[in-house]
């Protein structure tokens, strides 16, 4: 397949700028794949929708203040870092621009107690920062530090809160994992009320969220790895419910992608934690995935890919140019769909 199979029409005005409020009232596309039918909600009538013994796979990763900016000790010039993994306590991979400006042995200080080295330089940006400080530095960054949004947000937020999760608690991720922006407080009462049960994994949103498929052969694509974990209580409820026969629905490719990679040909899901670059396309068996709460993606990206491969290319497009003439809002503040 090529990536310009992916590719669908969509009205700059249709990319959300500002998140809606309150959280859950954003719209909601559900596509039934058994009856091939297609409703118009809202988020928060999500409690009619799901089954009473309908299991909610939730990741609970927090956004890091990742993007940082440092000035150059030789010649004064500033440049900005995106971090986004953690190789180990003082050495991150990071995103740079300008990267022509950060080549290897390049000094810099990001504050008074917070100085770095480049130490390895890749493709796209990619350089490996090594940090000198005094004191904490996650509380250093949490200081001078910004959470990144999206290249195709303009707007600046009122709360850098309404870019995570009400569930966040895991920091570490460069990104937020959007479809679980929709969920409130009250939401989730609401559904556990009903019986819906949920599951918590953990999936760091890093580099490849940033990075656009460059390949015109979408297997020719490299997914840059990310760390996730599932413990053990999680994995025992998410294969309770597999073996009742009960819906394991993802909140989120993220978490699909901690699902499927997670778990073994049989669908059971194991505990553990590391690296994963799965890159999940048509054709694809999934593995423990039944149904998908999820935003709509970006043109030609890796996750209207992952999206395709749930409930077909065609069907994908055909709802992606039906939310568009519904005016549905787009990308990581827009709507959402409940794909079952």
């Amino acid at each position: 397949m090529n990536k310009s199979d992916f590719y669908y029409d969509l009205p700059k005005e249709q990319i959300a700028q500002t998140p809606i409020e309150p959280r859950d009232s954003s719209r909601l596309l559900v596509y039934d794949r058994k009856n091939d039918s297609v409703e118009h909600r809202h988020f928060y009538d999500l409690a009619e929708l799901l089954r009473p013994d309908d299991l909610l796979v939730i990741n609970n990763t927090k956004v890091l203040p990742a993007r940082v900016t440092g000035v150059k000790s030789d010649t004064g010039a500033n440049i900005s870092f995106l971090l986004h993994k953690r190789i180990d306590k003082d050495t991150w991979e990071t995103l740079c621009r300008p990267a022509k400006r950060a080549k290897v042995g390049t000094e810099l200080t990001f504050a008074p107690d917070l100085k770095g080295t480049v130490i390895a330089a890749g493709e796209d940006g990619a350089r490996t920062l090594r940090f000198e400080y005094d004191g904490v530095f996650e509380e250093i960054l949490n200081r001078i530090g910004e959470v990144p949004l999206p290249h195709y947000i303009h707007e600046s937020l009122k709360s850098i809160d309404r870019y995570q999760t009400v569930y966040a608690h895991d920091t570490g991720s460069s990104a937020a994992p959007t479809a679980g922006l929709h969920f409130t407080d009250r939401l989730i009462n609401e559904l556990k009320a009903k019986g819906v049960e949920f599951a918590e994994v953990l999936l760091h949103v890093g580099l490849g969220t940033f990075l656009p498929v460059k390949t015109d052969d979408i297997q020719d694509h490299k997914m840059h790895s990310e760390f996730y974990s599932v413990s053990e209580s999680s994995a025992n409820k998410i294969n309770a419910a597999r073996k009742a026969g009960r819906r394991v629905i993802a909140v989120g490719t993220t978490s699909v992608r901690v699902l499927e990679s997670a778990s073994t040909d049989d669908g059971i899901v194991h505990a553990g934690s590391g690296d994963t670059d799965i890159f999940i396309y048509p054709p694809y068996r999934f593995k423990a995935v039944d149904a998908l709460i999820t935003n709509f993606h970006l043109p030609e990206s890796t996750l209207i890919m992952l999206v395709s491969a749930l409930i077909g290319r065609e069907k994908t497009l055909e709802l992606y140019n039906l939310a568009v003439v519904e005016g549905y809002r787009f990308f990581s503040f827009g709507d959402a769909c409940f794909f079952q």
